[in-house]
């Protein structure tokens, strides 16, 4: 768009305080026009077409610059602007699903043990260390001493609150 500001700024009369000046007028009926070109570009007006573009226009903005200069720029202040235009779109969601991917990723990758071979692949994993403390001829988990505790469990029983 910046060409076509400059070169209606180069057609301005000297001393314009506005570059667009046919549509300044209070009783132009902008949506009718809006809707016009929408149609003729084949696509279907959605509803609020003002609305709507000024929310999408300032969710970009909000991306890429400090909201309080998206508010100055636009008109609005933070609070309005969160609670009337501000948006979450696609594109938020496409980034937070890379970056849960990234992090996946990384976290997975720091846990996979290195594979040296092809023929490794079938051989025994490697014997995992003894807990301290535990001897080969204790029960596993899981066996009959399980349950032994009694109803109470190990916190001493007290009135209900």
């Amino acid at each position: 768009m910046l060409p076509y500001l400059r070169e209606a700024f180069e057609l301005a009369e000297p001393g314009s305080e506005y570059v667009i000046t046919r549509y300044r007028d209070t009783s132009a009926n902008l949506r009718t026009q809006l809707t016009r070109i929408i149609k003729r570009a084949r696509l279907k007006p959605w509803p609020r077409l003002f609305h709507n573009l000024r929310a999408s226009r300032e969710t970009k903005l909000m991306d890429q610059f400090p909201a309080h200069v998206v508010c100055a720029w636009i008109g609005n202040s933070q609070l309005v602007a969160a609670k009337h235009y501000l948006q979450v779109t696609d594109e938020h969601y496409e980034r937070a699903a890379i970056g849960a991917g990234a992090l996946q990723n990384a976290v997975q990758h720091s846990r996979a043990r290195p594979r040296t071979t092809e023929s490794d692949s079938s051989a025994e994993p490697a014997p995992q260390p003894a807990i301290a403390g535990m001897h080969d001829d204790a029960p596993p988990f899981g066996g009959s001493e399980v349950g032994a505790m009694g109803v109470t469990g190990l916190e001493p029983v007290t009135s209900s609150v």
